[in-house]
């Protein structure tokens, strides 16, 4: 596979992605890496990897034990095993080939245990089949697109692998955001949503959420994050995130 290697975290990750057209990491990724912070030791899985962008950030930012990533494409897998190496870090990091789909006993056949994880991030796919025009090129149309349905059963996946009181974190569109407490309701509570806005007079378009597991405690509206100023570039805040610093809101 043709790759580039790109910066991450002003230059305290590489990355090895596929050549720009195809599905690359990049704002989504830093945003939900910087969702959660783990707790020294913790460990967390990152689902849907692809090269490992979210994963690794968050190991290469915290003390957490030890990071999963979950990757079905067999291509994208590889490369984040390269990834995690080229950067020093697979000494704490492992990837696991794996459909997240797939009935229980796949997965588990694939080592993914149920209550194994403290820390679950993920960025969905965005799209069910028929909402959307799939891109022309494979692998970014399997990256964006799945079956009916799929949105829910991605969660119960998250909500599998996650101990009880195990912490989610996922970013998606933020026309979303309905279909997605619909998905995480009876499994998660203490929900904390952060709309994501590119510039400050346009809608959201994307949706940070947090949740706990198992918890029933109210949803919180936190303050959004503004991408952009008027002149088209990164806002502080959004600054301060693309370089690995601590979250800038409260």
């Amino acid at each position: 596979m043709r790759t580039e290697t790109d910066a991450f975290l002003g230059g305290r990750l590489t990355l090895r992605q596929p050549p720009r057209g195809a599905h690359r990491a990049g704002t989504d990724a830093v945003l939900l890496a910087r969702l959660l912070v783990p707790a020294p030791g913790a460990t967390l899985f990152d689902l849907g990897a692809a090269t490992g962008a979210v994963g690794l950030a968050s190991a290469r930012l915290s003390e957490v034990g030890r990071v999963v990533l979950v990757e079905r494409d067999p291509d994208l897998a590889a490369l984040a095993r390269e990834n995690a190496a080229a950067n020093g870090l697979d000494d704490r990091v492992a990837v696991i080939e794996a459909d997240l789909l797939a009935p229980a006993r796949q997965r588990r056949e694939a080592g993914l245990e149920p209550d194994s994880a403290d820390i679950v991030l993920t960025n969905p796919p965005f799209f069910e089949s028929g909402m959307h025009r799939p891109s022309p090129i494979p692998q970014k149309a399997t990256a964006h697109t799945f079956a009916a349905g799929g949105l829910d059963r991605w969660l119960r996946t998250c909500a599998d692998l996650l101990r009880p009181g195990g912490r989610l974190g996922l970013i998606h569109r933020a026309d979303a955001l309905p279909a997605c407490l619909d998905a995480l309701r009876g499994r998660f509570g203490d929900y904390a949503v952060r709309p994501v806005h590119a510039r400050a007079e346009r809608p959201a378009i994307r949706v940070l959420i947090a949740g706990v597991k198992g918890s029933r405690a109210p949803l919180r509206l936190l303050p959004p994050l503004v991408l952009q100023d008027a002149a088209g570039h990164f806002t502080p805040e959004a600054e301060a995130l693309h370089r690995g610093d601590p979250w800038p809101l409260p």
